[in-house]
């Protein structure tokens, strides 16, 4: 060959069958090939395993679904290029026009737009409840036929919870199918529901370090079976080389959840003893409203402490300036602590009264607990405090 052909078909390096590399590698490849014509096509028609276009499926991609899908209990998983991503692509795929979906203004605010925008603009119409009406829930879906229920535990920002046994039961007795953001809450818990579709943003604790974008969509293999050609024509696809990096920060998945859903719980006890701070939202507190009802569904109560400041907006902002060791930015689950003052959390698509269900207050903050020396976080809270009061 002469070298600009050569340059083009570099020479293969084979690894011997018995010879395996302790990391997998990164499949940075948009095409595979076969040796046949005739090999090609049983692969495309699904008579065969393998790899044809990176769009439907590869190598490194795959490793992380199937180690995704065993975390949530489930036998199989489709990644996607961002958190959002899977939502749209995911409700997108499961909706057509006259269909009806229930959700509930607690919910993540992108989530609630696409329903009520993206959805809506192809004639599917749904209901709005608090994740707290039980009632309303079984109404809406005794009057209404429904496809599907979609919902979240814990919610964001206030850390709500959702009785997902009495939420999946009444899903199924009328016939919708259930899909739970199950961000906050990780790839860990919640499996033993009878959820159908489980949704995750990678971009938090699958991640963990806050360098990478990816979502995932988690559930039996016969139901992800009608999703896969939608996802493929929609083309949101996970980058082989991103789907690397957050397999490799699985590996540490659990030290970094257990130990800071640790952290998380004694700042939270902190808070809650503070002058300053009128109420505090983490489900690991015996204060919670529904502290039980965690206790019963989660093993760790998750990294995301939120509180309500008795000074408001004003008081957030000075509370979130005086903080050193947080940084003040959007997402969770990385190993640096983040805070989100009252100006960055208020929902600007609900009502009034929406609002006020939410649970959302002008003084409400919102910390992503990392994994900084506990006693360090504690002190730079509590340089926070002073300000807030001042």
């Amino acid at each position: 060959m002469n070298k600009p052909t050569r340059v083009n078909h570099p020479p293969p390096v084979p690894v011997p069958a018995d010879n395996h590399p302790v990391v997998a590698p990164i499949y940075q490849t948009v095409k595979f090939e076969f040796e046949s014509v005739e090999e090609t096509v049983r692969n495309l028609r699904g008579e065969r395993p393998g790899f044809h276009y990176m769009r439907a499926s590869n190598p490194t991609t795959r490793q992380l679904e199937l180690t995704l899908a065993s975390l949530q209990d489930r036998d199989d998983c489709l990644a996607t290029a961002s958190g959002v991503n899977v939502i749209a692509q995911t409700l997108l795929g499961l909706t057509k026009q006259g269909d009806h979906v229930l959700c509930f203004i607690e919910s993540y605010g992108p989530t609630r737009q696409i329903i009520r925008r993206l959805l809506g603009r192809f004639g599917v119409t749904h209901t709005m409840l608090s994740i707290e009406d039980l009632a309303g829930i079984e109404q809406a879906l005794s009057t209404t036929s429904t496809r599907l229920v979609v919902f979240e535990s814990p919610t964001n920002p206030v850390t709500k919870i959702a009785d997902i046994a009495a939420i999946t039961r009444l899903a199924r007795r009328h016939g919708a199918q259930t899909v739970m953001d199950n961000t906050f809450a990780g790839f860990h818990q919640h499996g033993e529901y009878e959820i159908d579709y489980f949704l995750h943003s990678l971009t938090k604790y699958a991640s963990g370090a806050g360098d990478v974008m990816g979502g995932a969509v988690i559930a039996r293999a016969a139901l992800l079976r009608t999703l896969r050609t939608e996802f493929s024509v929609l083309g949101g696809v996970l980058d082989p080389h991103a789907a690397f990096l957050i397999q490799r920060g699985l590996r540490t998945y659990f030290v970094r959840y257990r130990e800071q859903s640790a952290c998380a719980l004694a700042i939270a006890q902190r808070l809650a003893a503070h002058p300053a701070v009128a109420r505090v939202h983490y489900p690991g507190l015996a204060s919670h409203p529904q502290h039980e009802l965690a206790r019963r569904q989660m093993r760790e109560f998750g990294t995301i402490v939120s509180f309500d400041l008795r000074g408001g907006a004003e008081a957030g902002r000075r509370f979130t300036e005086a903080l050193g060791l947080f940084a003040k930015a959007a997402s969770l689950g990385s190993t640096e602590s983040l805070v989100m003052a009252p100006q960055m959390l208020k929902p600007r698509d609900l009502t009034a009264e929406q609002l006020a269900v939410s649970a959302v207050t002008e003084g409400t903050v919102r910390l992503s607990i990392g994994l900084e020396d506990p006693k360090d976080l504690l002190e730079d809270i509590g340089r926070g405090l002073a300000a807030a009061e001042a």
